[in-house]
């Protein structure tokens, strides 16, 4: 099945054909999972092998701006910087787009403000694609639920999935082979005092994607036969901890669920190595202040940089050993 097939059946009885408005505004929040998505079961539609659960940053994210336009190809522009068209990522922003035209040839202005590094590990891919979604329902007045909203942006970037709400989010990993069952949906669970620090130890671009890491780890990795059995357990007893507001139960079944999806693509071949000296003397200093009594854990992403979960009580104490920490409130 193809991703066109999935848009053709979402779009079945709708108009896609709707009032068209001048422009088309929409923000996504970037998420940060705390049970990972690692491995796909079907790679052209992105239906992962496993479910997963993340957490929105409110701040941080992708603003998308479209705008239509009487030229030949569609223009990109990502920070006040228009970009090639023969450039890998608006060569993957068009062929998104290519879904939706049908026999039409509109062409857009595609404006894009992201406040986090692209392609560092901070799930810019996932924030982008959930904003390109939602600021075409909003160009084209679709009227499309969230959930399908949601199985759209799948199409563009798995985790994008889980960057239209805010929140606790859950990726159901689903069984059909046509994906309609892969969807995200928003946890019923809110957490005032709990707090995300990010660590900004590299904002260069990665050397490996993540959709290439992904795959080399699902094909390659002995240990990757494991790793569903991990995410079923560290689900439930996530969602056990959001329940009772355990945070040392949340933090290290977080930091374990990362350090687990980094074992299976060192076992990979050739390995996948996403740490830098930086992020081992940062795992390090964490684990060491943890043994002298902070609250503090850590998750990582498919990139060098770290996540650092605490509650706000302790917050001050952490910005004194992580100054460089950049904190963010998810809870209003």
């Amino acid at each position: 099945m193809k991703k066109s097939d999935v848009v053709q059946a979402l779009f079945a009885n709708k108009n896609q054909k709707a009032t068209r408005r001048e422009s088309g505004l929409a923000f996504a929040p970037t998420n940060i999972a705390l049970c990972k998505y690692w491995g796909k079961r079907d790679t052209e539609l992105n239906l992962p092998n496993t479910s997963s659960l993340s957490i929105s940053l409110p701040d941080k994210g992708a603003l998308t701006k479209l705008t239509f336009i009487d030229e030949t190809q569609d223009k990109v522009v990502l920070n006040d910087k228009p970009l090639a068209a023969d450039s890998a990522f608006v060569k993957r922003l068009v062929q998104f787009l290519d879904l939706f035209r049908n026999e039409e040839n509109w062409k857009l202005n595609v404006n894009i403000t992201m406040n986090i590094p692209v392609a560092a590990g901070l799930a810019s891919s996932a924030c982008g694609f959930a904003s390109l979604v939602s600021a075409l329902n909003d160009l084209f007045a679709w009227q499309l639920s969230t959930k399908e909203l949601s199985i759209l942006a799948r199409l563009g970037s798995g985790s994008a999935s889980r960057s239209l709400w805010m929140g606790f989010v859950e990726w159901h990993a689903g069984l059909q082979r046509d994906g309609m069952d892969s969807f995200a949906e928003p946890l019923p669970f809110t957490w005032p005092e709990l707090k995300i620090g990010i660590l900004p130890l590299s904002t260069k671009e990665k050397s490996i994607s993540s959709r290439e890491a992904m795959q080399r780890t699902v094909n390659t990795s002995l240990l990757y036969a494991n790793w569903p059995k991990k995410v079923l357990q560290d689900t439930v007893i996530i969602k056990q901890a959001l329940q009772v507001k355990n945070f040392s139960l949340l933090g290290g079944t977080a930091e374990s669920n990362a350090l687990t999806m980094h074992a299976t693509m060192l076992a990979s071949w050739p390995p996948v190595c996403y740490f830098l000296p930086e992020t081992i003397a940062a795992m390090q200093q964490v684990w060491a202040l943890r043994q002298e009594g902070l609250d503090l854990f850590f998750t990582q992403d498919a990139g060098p940089n770290l996540k650092l979960l605490y509650l706000s009580d302790i917050e001050k104490e952490v910005k004194k050993y992580f100054p460089s920490l950049e904190t963010i409130k998810l809870f209003d």
